[in-house]
């Protein structure tokens, strides 16, 4: 008797797809060039830098919805081509990634200028400050109704082919730059309110540290959820030890991987070697409670006694 792999028989692809959150995209990426366009020629038309600055600023998370756009086009591309081995959930994933980058970027840019301006202070047009973070409030606090709600419904819903949540990184790294965008914004508000009728100029460039800080915490915590899924990293000890619980009194483990191939799905592959004389179908079966696992491969090994029962090869 030889190792007999087994898999389970069903489509290898794991690539969900947030029709929802896709168009939502859009619109949010519509409102926000129309924002930046808008803020761009009134800056140059009336000489403000800070409209001009504040159009650049939203052209960033502009690039960031494209970056979402794309990954959603890639992966519904691809979701049935059989290009990749598990489909192109990870598209969703790498496109969460690179927009968390571009968030901390911004984070940064946003600290170390706000480090600046604390100790070379600028004059500060609060009239026309204060209208641009108005302007900017408005556009972001629409772009998180159109985000919120599918966000969060896609984040707590079921599918009904499994047992798992569909974490869309893709989607949370968009309603992420629209909720570092507001943030700013809400921040700057307060800052500029208080300069004007208080002379507290100082706080401008304090609560821009204070938003860098709470932006670069917001990317570090996405980079930890999205890295791991690229880096096809384990489950945890507990879940394994839990399978190897499950098979000791029927069989010794030899190997186990079990590592994520999408956001929400992982893969196993196992090789037991047989003490019970059970057949590939009843370990499958017995296995069948660790639901996390949506692809799973096992090999069989024969126990000793099998393997003393085999017929010797004739030799010379």
């Amino acid at each position: 008797m030889t190792a007999q792999p087994v898999t389970s028989s069903h489509s290898h692809d794991f690539t969900p797809h947030n029709h929802q959150g896709e168009r939502r995209t859009w619109y949010v990426l519509i409102l926000t060039l129309s924002a930046m366009f808008a803020e761009i020629i009134a800056g140059t038309l009336f000489g403000s830098m800070a409209l001009l600055a504040d159009g650049w600023h939203m052209g960033t998370h502009a690039a960031a919805f494209c970056i979402t756009l794309f990954a959603y086009r890639y992966a519904k591309k691809h979701a049935q081509s059989g290009k990749y081995s598990f489909g192109a959930g990870k598209v969703s994933v790498l496109g969460g990634f690179t927009s968390a980058i571009a968030l901390g970027i911004v984070a940064i840019a946003m600290f170390v200028e706000s480090i600046h301006r604390l100790f070379n202070p600028e004059t500060i047009q609060f009239n026309e400050a204060i209208m641009v973070a108005i302007l900017g409030l408005t556009v972001n606090v629409a772009s998180i109704f159109l985000l919120h709600d599918d966000h969060h419904h896609h984040h707590h819903g079921h599918d009904h082919h499994d047992h798992h949540r569909h974490h869309d990184h893709n989607l949370k790294a968009a309603y992420m730059h629209v909720l570092a965008d507001t943030l700013t914004s809400v921040l700057a508000i307060v800052a500029l309110f208080v300069g004007k009728y208080l002379g507290w100029h100082w706080l401008d460039a304090a609560m821009g540290i204070v938003g860098g800080l709470v932006i670069g915490k917001w990317t570090w915590g996405l980079l930890q959820q999205t890295a791991p899924v690229l880096l096809d990293a384990s489950i945890g000890d507990d879940y394994q030890q839990q399978i190897e619980t499950e098979l000791s009194p029927f069989a010794q483990v030899t190997d186990l991987h079990i590592w994520k191939i999408s956001a929400d799905h992982f893969a196993a592959v196992i090789s037991i070697k047989d003490q019970s004389n059970k057949s590939l179908k009843d370990y499958q079966h017995l296995l069948a409670k660790f639901d996390k696992i949506s692809h799973l491969t096992i090999e069989l090994q024969p126990n000793d006694d099998e393997r003393a029962r085999e017929p010797k090869p004739i030799t010379d």
